[in-house]
């Protein structure tokens, strides 16, 4: 009679875990606008979620809040990235400055030039953000997938400039929704299906 063994190997399969970034607005904080929502919503979806505090958010700085960046995301899991209005600035400025490759972003209310400032000082604050060129070739190639969602009556954002740009140099999906103005509400379930698609 012939004996047969048969030798059966079990390979332990980790799941990598799926980290999202938020980066909030303009003097925001991480308690404000949909913010929390979002955070609920994906954490649900087994995401961990980080809503980071940028620094002197009334004044915001660009080597400060990338600062804020490098300091506190880490290359652990998938890492995926939201940014609301400037926090979407900072995350491309974050990622120019990298060799990180990040598996997909959306950006709510993103821009590269901003309409109706409220007056000098305002525009003071806001120059540097849009003079001070971003590296979008460096930014493309780090992430994978980039969606933005922009408002049609945002009275900020110049939408067919912004959308056009962030279509042609970073090749985002770009969907205009009507009449949500610069997204500061408590809940924009159109954010969530969007995020997912990444």
């Amino acid at each position: 009679m012939v004996k047969v063994c048969y030798v059966i190997y079990f390979e332990s399969v980790k799941t990598m875990v799926k980290v999202c970034y938020v980066i909030h607005g303009w003097d925001f904080n991480p308690k404000m606008n949909w913010y929390p929502w979002i955070k609920r919503e994906l954490e649900g979806k087994g995401f961990k979620v980080v809503i980071l505090e940028m620094p002197d958010t009334s004044v915001p700085v660009i080597k400060l809040w990338v600062d804020k960046l490098k300091d506190s995301v880490k290359s652990e899991g998938e890492i995926y990235f939201i940014g609301h209005s400037i926090g979407c600035q900072t995350i491309m400025r974050y990622l120019e400055t990298l060799d990180v490759e990040v598996r997909g972003a959306l950006f709510v209310a993103g821009w590269f030039n901003l309409a109706n400032l409220e007056d000098e000082e305002v525009e003071q604050i806001a120059k540097p953000w849009i003079k001070e060129s971003i590296n979008l070739f460096k930014v493309k190639e780090r992430i994978d997938n980039l969606k933005v969602i922009l408002s049609d009556n945002d009275p900020y954002n110049y939408v067919k400039e912004n959308a056009d740009k962030f279509r042609r140099e970073l090749g985002a999906e770009v969907r205009i929704e009507h009449n949500k103005e610069h997204f500061i509400g408590k809940k924009y379930p159109e954010i969530l299906p969007e995020f997912l698609k990444l």
